[in-house]
């Protein structure tokens, strides 16, 4: 078994060389084996994926299973693994730090912090405050005995604040800040892919859903370092099953059979690694 300190040195290689890689989010154990089964070199979880997995929204998980779910994905595979803490379970910039030490605990070799506080007081971080709680990140980071990759998420664009300006801006202070990835969920072109890689300099995630009309090579092409699913996979999931469901109960066919894996493929994804 791969080691935390591999795992690291491992996922920051994988930042440095050249050309973009594909980091998809698996939302249980299962899925995160048959991804590295396939030759995946990184993950990333998916807060809203592992909340489907419990039959809840997204964001109505608590950070104690959280925790869990970390700790099985990190066990379960030996490839890098970073997390998707939401805004890490708290508003202040202590809290940030509390969070990202602790998970750390989990196995984890990275994990990323959002500007948006979800819940009944939902709302995008001021300026001057999320770029605070990235500082504190980053510092709690720089502590742990591994390499350890903030990335730095500013979630205008899921958020209904179109606004690439403040976007931009915000991602360039969490670069000033000392994050190690920058990522603004819901970019929609590849020019505005172009915009925010040319206007910093640390690697930039891209979540390739939004632009699944190109290629992973493409979205790299215009300045991506890494690509993410998000969700995506376990809607993908979620959405055969309907499918499959709606069939049999409004025709009583079982065409969706024809698209099952075959069970040998299934017992070779799982095998031990």
């Amino acid at each position: 078994m791969t080691d935390q300190a591999q795992k690291a040195e491992l996922f920051v290689n994988l930042h440095r060389r050249d050309g973009v890689f594909l980091i998809p989010n698996p939302w249980d154990a299962g899925s995160a084996r048959i991804l590295e089964a396939q030759g995946i070199e990184s993950l990333a979880t998916t807060s809203s994926g592992f909340a489907q997995t419990l039959g809840r929204h997204d964001g109505k998980v608590s950070p104690n299973e959280m925790f869990q779910h970390c700790a099985a994905l990190c066990e379960a595979t030996t490839i890098p693994i970073s997390a998707d803490l939401e805004n890490c379970y708290g508003d202040g910039p202590d809290e940030v730090a509390v969070c990202l030490s602790r998970f750390a605990e989990s196995g984890i070799v990275g994990a990323s912090v959002e500007d948006y506080a979800p819940g009944s007081n939902a709302r995008l971080y001021d300026f001057d405050h999320a770029v605070e709680r990235v500082h504190a990140g980053v510092e709690a980071a720089a502590k742990l005995p591994f390499k350890f990759l903030l990335t730095a998420r500013a979630e205008n664009l899921l958020r209904g604040r179109n606004d690439i300006e403040d976007t931009i801006r915000r991602l360039q202070a969490f670069e000033a800040a000392g994050a190690d990835v920058l990522y603004a969920p819901g970019l929609k072109s590849l020019e505005d892919v172009r915009l925010v890689t040319e206007s910093v300099e640390r690697p930039v995630n891209v979540l390739g859903t939004f632009l699944h009309q190109h290629t992973i090579d493409e979205i790299g092409a215009a300045g991506a370092k890494r690509v993410s699913t998000g969700g995506g996979l376990a809607r993908l999931v979620v959405g055969a099953l309907l499918a499959a469901t709606h069939e049999m109960q409004s025709t009583g066919s079982q065409s969706w059979v024809a698209n099952c894996a075959g069970f040998a493929d299934v017992e070779t994804a799982f095998s031990p690694v």
